[in-house]
């Protein structure tokens, strides 16, 4: 049973994984990845940025460079030796069609499911994220595309059950 239930889990992953990926149309889903961090996290180095993504520090620079092209990202103030990185007016802008196009592409998922089975789905979900966290780093990298919803901010660095933190 248990197999088929990871089996059914994996199956939602790979659909999820195709829906987002359509959604960003112009952009690589690395580049969006980015957009998306900067946007819900503010300014980061392209090193914090590939350690949040979860790609190698000169592919962030890359990526990071082809936005910066684009006009969607600018360097800011060096300080020492780094150099942060923000949105630009047109970055903020895409970030947020880029993730309200997600968020509505993923809630027409939950079209099948009642309020309550819905609820009911988050709670479960709650539990699959906090078990599968690890540390804080983990959870800003499983979160990377979250965004700070009111409702979420009662939970965000939060604990679990050994110290652990919450993800979302």
């Amino acid at each position: 049973m248990h197999m088929l239930i990871a089996n059914k889990l994996g199956a939602l992953g790979v659909l999820i994984g195709d829906l987002t990926r359509d959604i960003v149309s112009d952009l690589s889903p690395t580049a969006a990845a980015i957009l998306l961090t900067l946007h819900h996290h503010g300014d980061a180095t392209a090193t914090a940025l590939a350690a949040t993504v979860g790609i190698s520090q000169p592919t962030a620079v890359r990526v990071c460079g082809g936005l910066i092209e684009r006009g969607l990202v600018v360097h800011g103030e060096r300080a020492g030796k780094t150099v942060p990185l923000h949105l630009t007016e047109a970055g903020g802008q895409r970030a947020l069609a880029l993730q309200s196009a997600r968020l509505d592409a993923l809630d027409g998922l939950l079209d099948p499911l009642p309020e309550s089975e819905r609820a009911l789905l988050s709670r479960l979900l709650d539990d699959i994220l906090a078990g599968a966290t690890t540390s804080r780093t983990a959870a800003r990298t499983t979160c990377r595309l979250c965004g700070r919803h009111p409702r979420h901010r009662d939970r965000t660095g939060g604990t679990k059950p050994g110290g652990m933190t919450r993800p979302c």
